[in-house]
């Protein structure tokens, strides 16, 4: 089991429970790297342009649609389904003594709808789109359970390294993945099959990593623990709650601020480098696959210095860095070469910003209702997404400068640095543990729970 250092000059290694945790994170990476970020939106799209009439529509439901909105519609449908389950999701793995369950429900859902991608052909848009809405929402779901853990399986000084180590995980188990995947694509025609059949293979193969690598976490995951009793039983009580935890609410919201301007920069660099550059897809996919190996060292280094000068500083600095990759996009970024430095850098940062922030929030969050709380961090994660890309797309319309319109999305960088910094962490660490003591009718707590 791996050596983590969660202090200067004291290595520990991680418990069963905190590995077990950590490696969920490569599981569920089979479905949000080479699913949702490489295969999925092309072969998709390419099955809907098929089923399209002559005008280059298709009639889900009846409605009219071009072909090759379907995909961005669908996770447009996908994040706003989000918004309404992942609070359910959490206050109902708070009140139950089944966490564990709830989270192999959602993992195997999943899973299984993402196999079902396997019959992604013809013109069977329509099941792609369907099977894609329920593995996007359970794995939302999924995600949100699988944080309310992290401060059970971790104390307060260990929840960075703990964070970090899963998270690196993560990009590690997704690119090493897509990469077996893509080869295995290029070279099709030695397996006996067609270019499309190793894509929808690929695609199945996705969800049967998601669902076996997850059994290793359910296995090693704490046993029920006694429900905690408190006064706020439903999801919009959690969000009136969060007024009486000021520090808590403002780290929201710079998260949410400078989170959009993450998914978007993430999302959109690849069309960035298509339009502006003139790259080729397939040199594309590779600086894809390089990002998430340099994102796996980025996810362990950002933990280091985070030891060194505190968690909230860190992340600071990878903002301003990423002010700076933002800045070298505009100014400098020409060639391939260029752009691949590009993509190291955010690699370097990339991972860094969000395991750090995600324990960061596990410390202001208070006891009992953790699973709630990551509900409403999720939603902080997922419900702006749609902001970033709709400056970067009024920026691109109307200037037709791809580079500005890059440039646009340093305004949630320093916006959120600005919130951040504000954010006083010890404060909120005591409020929370206040309103342990206001909010609770006669708690009974597990040994797990310190």
């Amino acid at each position: 089991m791996p050596n983590l250092a969660f202090g200067p000059g004291a290595p520990h290694r991680l418990t069963s429970q905190q590995f077990g945790w950590s490696v969920y994170e490569w599981a569920n990476a089979a479905f949000a790297t080479p699913v949702v970020g490489v295969l999925l939106g092309p072969t998709l799209t390419t099955v809907a342009t098929d089923a399209a009439d002559a005008r280059g529509f298709i009639y889900p439901l009846g409605i009219p649609i071009a072909a090759g909105a379907f995909f961005p519609y669908l996770v447009t449908l996908s994040v706003f389904l989000q918004l309404l389950l992942l609070p359910l999701a959490g206050v109902a793995a708070d009140r139950s003594r089944y966490r564990r369950e709830l989270l192999a429900l959602f993992t195997f859902v999943g899973a299984a709808a993402t196999i079902g991608l396997f019959g992604l052909e013809g013109k069977a848009y329509l099941l792609g789109g369907i099977l894609f809405v329920f593995a996007n929402l359970s794995y939302g779901a999924a995600i949100v359970v699988f944080n309310g853990f992290l401060p059970e399986i971790a104390a307060a000084d260990r929840r960075h390294a703990v964070s970090s180590f899963g998270w690196a995980l993560g990009y590690l188990g997704g690119g090493l993945l897509l990469l077996i995947q893509l080869l295995f694509i290029s070279h099709a025609s030695q397996f006996a099959v067609t270019t499309g059949g190793a894509v929808r293979i690929s695609l199945a193969s996705a969800g049967v990593w998601w669902a076996a690598f997850s059994v290793l976490t359910l296995r090693r995951l704490p046993e029920p623990r006694p429900v905690t009793v408190r006064k706020s039983r439903n999801p919009l009580a959690v969000f009136a709650e969060l007024r009486r935890y000021p520090q808590t609410l403002l780290f929201l919201l710079a998260y949410l601020i400078f989170a959009d301007g993450i998914h978007t920069v993430t999302t959109l660099a690849t069309q960035f480098g298509q339009q502006a550059l003139q790259l080729s897809i397939s040199t594309l996919s590779m600086v894809v696959l390089l990002v998430q190996f340099v994102a796996f060292f980025g996810c362990l280094g950002w933990e280091r210095i985070a030891q060194r000068i505190g968690a909230q500083r860190a992340v600071i600095a990878t903002l301003v860095i990423w002010i700076g990759a933002l800045l070298y996009a505009f100014l400098r970024v020409q060639n391939l070469i260029e752009f691949v430095v590009l993509a190291v850098v955010i690699g370097l940062v990339l991972g860094g910003s969000q395991a750090l922030s995600r324990s960061m929030f596990s410390l202001l969050i208070p006891r009992g209702n953790e699973t709630a709380y990551f509900g409403v961090y999720e939603l902080s994660d997922r419900g702006t997404s749609w902001l970033g890309p709709l400056v970067y797309g009024l920026a691109v319309q109307f200037t037709g400068n791809y580079r500005l319109a890059m440039l646009c999305l340093i305004v949630f960088f320093a916006v959120g640095l600005v919130l951040l910094a504000r954010v006083n962490l010890a404060q909120g660490g005591r409020e929370a543990r206040i309103g342990d003591t206001e909010n609770l009718d006669g708690v009974l707590v597990s040994g797990a729970i310190q």
